[in-house]
C-alpha cells in the first residue's frame, strides 16, 4: 500500500511539474517575440528542435515496429497539424497582443469546446454538472476580455487564443487514441517531426513570415542571450515538459494526469507575475477564476458520468451474467 502512494505521488509531482514546464513556453515565447522574433519563427524554433532532441529515442523505441506506424500515419499526421502546430502557433501569435497568462487561460478552453463538440457528435446531451462548468468558462472568457465593461483585451489576442483552444481540444482526442499502439514518447516525437517539415515549409517559402534575431531578451528583468531563451523554451518547456507528461500518464493514468494538468493555467499566472511583473487587473483575476472553476467541472462532471456508465454496466452484468460488459 505504501509503495503504491508513493508511486501516485511519484506521478503527481511529474505531472506538476509538466504543466509548470508547458507554462514557460508563453515567458520564453514572449521575450523572443519582443526582441524581434516572429512568432513563425518561434514556434518553428521550439518544435524543429525539440523534435531533434526526441529524436533518437523516438527511433530507439520504434525498433521493429515500423509496420506499426505505416498503419498509423493518419493518426501522426493529424496530432502533428491540429495538435502541435495549430495550438503552437496560434498561442505565439495570441501572446502578442494579450499576457501570455491570459492566452493560456483562453487555451485552456479547449476541453469546454470539446463536450460541445462531443455532443454535436454523438447527439447525447452532457451532464448538468458540464454544462455548468462550460457556463462558468465561458463567462471567464468574458471577464478576462473586458468585453463585460466595453473595453479589455485585444480582439485578434483573443481570437488565436480561441483557436490554440480548438488546437487543445484535438491535442485531447489525438492522444487518448491508442487503436494505433504506438507508446506516448515515440508518437509524440513523430508528432512533433510532423509538425516540424510542415513549419520548415511554411518559413521557407515565405508562407509564414520567419525572422529571428540575435538580439538579447529580457526575462525576468534580466538580459539573457536569445539562444538562452530558445534552449529553455525547448529543453524546459518542450521536451521535459512531454517526458515528464508522459511518466505522470503512465502514474496516475490518462484521466488523472489531465486533470492535474489544468495547474497549467495557474503556472501561467504565477510565472507572469513573477518574470514578467504583469498583474492581471480585477476583472482578469475573476475571469481567470472563473475559467479554472469551469474547467474543473467540466471535468468533474465526466468523471460522474464515467462512473454512472460503470454502475450501469455492472448492473447489468450481474442481472444478465451472459451479457459481457
Amino acid at each position: 500500500m505504501t509503495s503504491s502512494r508513493e508511486f501516485q505521488l511519484a506521478g503527481f509531482l511529474f505531472a506538476i511539474g509538466s504543466a509548470a514546464s508547458f507554462a514557460l513556453s508563453g515567458i520564453f515565447a514572449s521575450a523572443l517575440i519582443t526582441a524581434g522574433w516572429s512568432p513563425g519563427a518561434a514556434a518553428t524554433a521550439r518544435i524543429g528542435l525539440a523534435a531533434l532532441v526526441l529524436l533518437v529515442p523516438t527511433l530507439l523505441m520504434l525498433r521493429g515496429s515500423w509496420p506499426r506506424v505505416r498503419g498509423a500515419w493518419g493518426s501522426v499526421v493529424l496530432f502533428g497539424v491540429l495538435a502541435v502546430v495549430v495550438p503552437q502557433l496560434c498561442f505565439f501569435i495570441a501572446i502578442q497582443f494579450i499576457p501570455p497568462s491570459l492566452a493560456l487561460l483562453i487555451e485552456f478552453l479547449g476541453p469546454v469546446l470539446l463536450v460541445f463538440y462531443l455532443w454535436a457528435r454523438t447527439r447525447v446531451a452532457p451532464s448538468w454538472l458540464t454544462l455548468l462548468g462550460a457556463a462558468l468558462a465561458l463567462l471567464g472568457l468574458l471577464a478576462i476580455s473586458g468585453l463585460a465593461l466595453g473595453g479589455g483585451l485585444h480582439p485578434l489576442g483573443i481570437l488565436f487564443g480561441l483557436f490554440a483552444a480548438v488546437g487543445l481540444a484535438s491535442y485531447f482526442v489525438l492522444a487518448a487514441r491508442v487503436d494505433h499502439g504506438i507508446a506516448p514518447l515515440p508518437f509524440t516525437g513523430l508528432g512533433l517531426a510532423v509538425a516540424a517539415v510542415i513549419l520548415v515549409i511554411a518559413s521557407a517559402t515565405g508562407l509564414l513570415p520567419f525572422v529571428a534575431t540575435s538580439a538579447p531578451t529580457l526575462i525576468g528583468g534580466v538580459e539573457v542571450p536569445s539562444w538562452a531563451a530558445v534552449a529553455g523554451m525547448v529543453l524546459v518547456s518542450t521536451v521535459l515538459a512531454y517526458l515528464l507528461g508522459v511518466v505522470a500518464a503512465r502514474r496516475l493514468g490518462a484521466t488523472l494526469a489531465s486533470f492535474t494538468a489544468y495547474s497549467e493555467s495557474l503556472f501561467g499566472i504565477v510565472w507572469t507575475i513573477l518574470l514578467l511583473s504583469i498583474l492581471p487587473t480585477g476583472m482578469q483575476w475573476l475571469g481567470a477564476a472563473l475559467i479554472i472553476a469551469g474547467v474543473v467541472t467540466v471535468k468533474l462532471g465526466e468523471l460522474r458520468a464515467s462512473r454512472i456508465r460503470s454502475r450501469q454496466a455492472r448492473r447489468i452484468t450481474e442481472e444478465d451474467p451472459l451479457v459481457l460488459p
